[in-house]
């Protein structure tokens, strides 16, 4: 075989990011074998044409040049962007397929790489809504719009350099102008059209991260699932107060329901949505939303669990798992704006929430005082050095249950010792990637931790993204 032929292949299994996998006899030094090729945008029951693009000694990989029969779990994608959008990978597949297969990956992951055996799998818990559930959506403008194969053919003039809308899957250089997504509100469609209506009738260009020009960098919009907030943040290279009162009359006039409207000023070369400060413009600069009964303010640029509906299921479970009887001393790591620590609040004695980013913590401070709380207390610190030297000066008292939700790369090495050397009863586990969450519960089991079980929860439909809370408990 080399890179380039063309194979017809039936795909039996799923594996992990949309990949089928098909095995075919091989021919070896060892005799016939069988040999895996895993086809990008495959499911099984699918027959294809696919065409080998990578091979190695024990594998290849493969891209679907055609279906020749449909697996059973196919469906027809509700937009008319999918395959060429970097938002949803799957929404070829029946949901329920998808978090099927999003639980085998979280119990293979936990098998196989973490190499455990004796632990309760509990059923993941699908989201109740499959579109419509983002409350943020984060836009970018680009000087390099996407050309597609039809405009391409086409003897019309194309339109090269503006975009609004969502990075090409694997090019992420160019942005692919959209129209609609299904994944927030009709409304941020709205709102999407006529931000893009006005500023390309103004003739105003979008930034570029090669020439470090142009004015348009991100429209992000956020809105709240347990109130009629609706907040607008347009992401600038730099401020134009002018522009952005005719931008706003426009917005408003056309989307009456937005309550507040921001202004970020970012210099940043990086392109990334955040800005240096902001300009509050319309409104109060905030939106709140609810998680369970408690009432959470968000700000701009504030972290906020992106599926609402969600995300108090996925709280519950850490709750649940943690079974506090409201005696206990719970330590709250990477605590972001506090919507843990205040979820846990009142069933616990009380809560130290620990937290690296000082605008996360001045958030948090805000979301205590909203929901009357007295128990948490919220503390800056590093979480990439030991934080045990903190606990002695301040005198906080040894942590009963430690809650654990750290970024996607999981917890650093000092934060793993530290957990262990605090010695709590039990620790709660969240994380958003399974496989660094594995690699640090096995650290974990070296400290005399045993893992009791696990439960994944599907924030993100039509994408590969799964979260899994853990519960360990001390030997």
């Amino acid at each position: 075989m080399k890179k380039g032929d063309i194979l017809e292949l039936e795909i039996e299994k799923y594996a992990f990011e949309g990949r089928g996998i098909s095995k075919i006899n091989r021919d070896s030094s060892e005799g016939e074998t069988k040999y895996v090729i895993f086809v990008n945008g495959a499911y099984p029951g699918d027959k294809v044409k696919a065409e080998l693009r990578r091979i190695k000694k024990s594998y290849a990989e493969a891209k679907i040049i055609e279906v020749i029969d449909r697996s059973g779990e196919r469906v027809n994608a509700r937009c008319k962007f999918f395959g060429t959008c970097g938002g949803c990978k799957q929404q070829d597949l029946n949901y329920e397929s998808q978090y099927k297969y999003k639980q085998l990956q979280v119990e293979e992951i936990f098998k196989k790489m973490g190499g455990f055996t004796d632990f309760i799998i509990e059923d993941i818990i699908p989201s109740d809504k499959t579109f419509f559930y983002r409350n943020k959506m984060e836009f970018s403008f680009s000087d390099k719009r996407w050309i597609s194969p039809e405009e391409i053919k086409s003897a019309e003039a194309i339109e090269k350099n503006f975009a609004l809308g969502l990075h090409v899957s694997n090019v992420f250089d160019k942005v692919l102008d959209i129209d609609e997504c299904f994944l927030q509100s009709e409304l941020s469609n709205k709102i999407l059209n006529l931000t893009r209506a006005f500023f390309k009738e103004k003739n105003i260009l979008p930034y570029s991260t090669k020439t470090h020009s142009g004015y348009l960098r991100n429209l992000v919009i956020k809105t709240s699932h347990h109130s009629d907030d609706l907040m607008v943040n347009l992401v600038t290279s730099s401020e134009d107060d002018s522009l952005m009162k005719e931008y706003v009359k426009q917005l408003t006039d056309g989307v009456p329901q937005i309550t507040t409207i921001v202004n970020n000023i970012s210099f940043k070369k990086a392109a990334v949505a955040t800005g240096d400060y902001e300009n509050v413009i319309y409104g109060s600069g905030f939106i709140s939303d609810s998680i369970g009964k408690y009432k959470f303010r968000i700000s701009a640029n504030s972290f906020f669990q992106t599926n609402t509906l969600q995300a108090e299921k996925l709280y519950q479970t850490a709750l649940d798992f943690a079974g506090l009887n409201g005696d206990e001393i719970v330590y709250d790591l990477y605590s972001g704006a506090g919507t843990i620590s205040i979820f846990v609040s009142g069933n616990a004695k009380d809560v130290f929430a620990f937290e690296s980013v000082e605008s996360a913590v001045k958030d948090a401070e805000e979301n205590k005082k909203i929901n009357n709380i007295n128990n948490v207390r919220f503390i800056r610190t590093d979480l990439y050095k030991s934080f045990i030297p903190l606990v002695q000066e301040k005198n906080i008292p040894i942590a009963d249950i430690i809650i654990i939700d750290p970024p996607r790369s999981g917890m650093h090495q000092n934060t793993v010792e530290d957990v262990i050397k605090i010695n709590p009863k039990k620790i709660v586990y969240i994380s958003c990637n399974p496989a660094t969450q594995a690699r640090d519960i096995k650290l974990l089991t070296k400290g005399g931790y045993k893992l009791i079980k696990i439960k994944p929860v599907d924030m993100f439909p039509h994408t590969y993204h799964i979260e899994n809370v853990a519960l360990l408990v001390k030997e």
